[in-house]
């Protein structure tokens, strides 16, 4: 369908550490959950209140695959672009059951790394883009980010 979109941007916090699986063909995938909040005074009492929503991710992209492997834990803050896809799928007891997940694909998305938990494990941020994203020039350009350090696998 022309003139429609499918993406999605979220900052939030890994509720834990991510699953790392390889498919029958050998490629990598992780997926974790991400807690993103909504924070806001009641009119009525003028007391605080807060919402927590839950997103399901799946990266499929390689190399981001790769980063999330290394460095993404529970607690971390991450920004990070995809799209909805909703898959169906059969539970044990046979009731077909669907499942809607932000999906960074194979050659787009982005996922930037916005906190310090582990300062020697991980530098202080760090980015990479899918391979066709226009800002960036591509995987090797470090126009979009000057403050690339050397020791990330992209």
């Amino acid at each position: 369908m022309a003139g429609s979109v499918n993406k999605v941007v979220l900052v939030g916090n890994l509720g834990k550490d991510p699953d790392v699986r390889t498919s029958q063909s050998g490629a990598k995938i992780v997926s974790f959950s991400l807690a993103t909040s909504d924070t806001w005074n009641d009119r009525a009492s003028g007391e605080k209140r807060e919402r927590t929503e839950w997103h399901r991710v799946v990266i499929f992209n390689e190399r981001l695959a790769d980063v999330a492997e290394r460095f993404l834990r529970k607690g971390r803050k991450v920004y990070l672009e995809g799209s909805l896809q909703t898959r169906k799928w059969t539970d044990q007891g046979g009731q077909e059951r669907y499942t809607t997940e932000v999906v960074i694909a194979a050659y787009r998305g982005e996922l930037v790394l916005l906190d310090n938990k582990d300062a020697g494990d991980a530098p202080r941020q760090q980015q990479s883009r899918g391979q066709n994203n226009q800002q960036s020039g591509g995987w090797d350009s470090p126009q979009g980010n000057p403050d690339l350090d050397d020791d990330i696998p992209f």
